[in-house]
């Protein structure tokens, strides 16, 4: 049977796929079955990866092992003697912001805590809103992502790669993701609970399901720069 699709569609349905894809921070309960998990982690392996190494390894978590994992991160990241005793699995963000990097991110915690109504300064909500990421914002999944030590910088970005087909993935199925490196601090706990071995690395976590459309959260939209603004072209 021949394709139906005309290659505009084709276009518009990818652009549409991409451009709706949000770091969605309130989501319903309604379950998300295994079978469409799988569905997602599959076509989510046409990622590429050097010389087809697949450095991908995901565990997905939900109901009681999920609500024990979150108790115990929510916890600790809001005792100060806790959370002291944890360091991240490794550096994420730059030592030293500039511009534009800086801007860029004072700008989206500055529109997402507006929309939250926590006043600049209340460091207690701030901190509270930021350990929602521990429960995945309400999300009846949580996808843990991890790698074998072993492998070099390279595969970092086969995995990126990998990540986005999934976000992908779940957006063409009417699901949304959030991608977190919040776990990350807490690699140890997430570690014990989800039984991961030592030689594989934690990159992030990610919570998928359906998005809460009246959580107010869900609301913000991010900009982006124009590709013009980062784009060279030689001749």
């Amino acid at each position: 049977m021949g394709n139906t699709h005309s290659q505009a569609d084709i276009t518009r349905l990818v652009d549409e796929v991409i451009r709706s894809r949000r770091s969605v921070r309130g989501f319903l309960p309604t379950p998300v079955l295994q079978e469409t998990i799988l569905e997602i982690l599959d076509v989510s392996t046409r990622a590429p990866s050097g010389t087809n190494t697949q450095p991908w390894k995901v565990t997905v978590v939900t109901g009681a092992r999920k609500e024990a994992l979150s108790r115990e991160l929510i916890a600790t990241a809001l005792d100060p003697a806790r959370d002291t005793e944890h360091e991240q699995e490794y550096s994420y963000y730059p030592d030293k912001w500039v511009h534009p990097y800086l801007d860029r991110r004072r700008k989206v915690g500055y529109d997402l805590y507006g929309l939250l109504g926590i006043a600049k300064g209340n460091r207690d909500r701030m901190q509270r809103q930021f350990a929602r990421n521990y429960d995945f914002f309400g999300a009846p999944v949580g996808l843990f992502f991890t790698m074998d030590r072993i492998m070099g910088q390279g595969s970092w970005l086969d995995y990126g790669m990998f990540l986005q087909n999934v976000m992908l993935a779940a957006r063409a199925r009417g699901l949304d993701t959030c991608p977190q490196a919040a776990f990350t601090k807490y690699h140890r706990i997430v570690a014990s609970h989800l039984e991961i071995p030592k030689d594989q690395i934690l990159l992030c976590g990610m919570a998928l399901g359906y998005k809460d459309g009246d959580k107010i959260e869900n609301s913000l939209q991010t900009s982006r720069e124009p590709a013009i603004s980062f784009t060279r072209f030689l001749e």
